[in-house]
């Protein structure tokens, strides 16, 4: 298997990022024309991780996106569901502890963590509301959670020259420096299915997160929503 489905079975997605792992870094940072860095540290300031506190960085894959948390001297738990991914992790970082795990049930206790954190992995999650519950109970009250994901651009014209790059750019972009290409197309579609801003407010809403509010990143490309969990 190399390309999921919008069904998101979770098997096929693992199977398809065990496919993507070794370049998969790279291809985010040409297919984002190199945005993912500040993309990076914004989740970084809104996740504000400091000294001694614990951190899940959830879909971490390779834990490019738990490193800002580490540099804090936070204790950060780089979790994903691929093998592959984890595994190109641990050869890269072999001092961060790699922890396999579905977000949909996570091997974690409850109020384990000050922050859960996902970048670009909870659109890949098959039951987002189960997982948005599960973030929900194993950080601590008064905790947080942020979401980076790909999101609806709010200026129409922008909007739709940007569903034409994912739908027409991205996939030979792909082709040209990913491992195995037709996985993005999957990521493409997978992106305009997404819900809109207000839509995932909603949602964290209903799975108990209070102050849910958000911002947009690169005109709403990419959007982050934080939530507390109240004391």
């Amino acid at each position: 298997m190399t390309r999921a489905s919008l069904n998101k079975q979770p098997h096929e997605v693992a199977s398809m990022f065990d496919h993507v792992a070794e370049r998969y870094d790279l291809t985010n940072a040409v297919l984002s024309l190199g945005q993912d860095r500040a993309w990076r540290k914004a989740v970084a300031r809104a996740v504000d991780a400091r000294p001694a506190q614990k951190v899940l960085d959830l879909a971490a894959g390779t834990a490019t996106s738990s490193l800002p948390f580490a540099r804090t001297g936070a204790y950060v738990v780089p979790c994903d569901f691929s093998l592959g991914m984890l595994q190109v992790g641990k050869e890269r970082h072999s001092w961060l502890p790699f922890t396999a795990g579905d977000a949909t049930r996570l091997p974690f206790r409850d109020d384990a963590f000050d922050a859960v954190t996902i970048s670009f992995g909870l659109r890949n999650v098959q039951d987002t509301d189960a997982a948005l519950r599960e973030m929900y109970r194993v950080t601590r009250p008064g905790g947080r959670v942020v979401i980076c994901e790909f999101s609806h651009p709010t200026w129409t014209p922008f909007r739709t020259v940007y569903t034409e790059y994912l739908m027409r750019a991205l996939p030979p972009v792909a082709r040209a420096v990913s491992s195995n290409p037709d996985a993005y197309v999957y990521l493409a579609e997978s992106i305009r299915a997404w819900p809109d801003q207000p839509a995932l407010a909603e949602r964290l809403g209903k799975a108990g997160w209070s102050k849910v509010a958000w911002r947009n990143l690169t005109g709403g490309v990419v959007a982050l929503h934080r939530g507390f969990k109240e004391s």
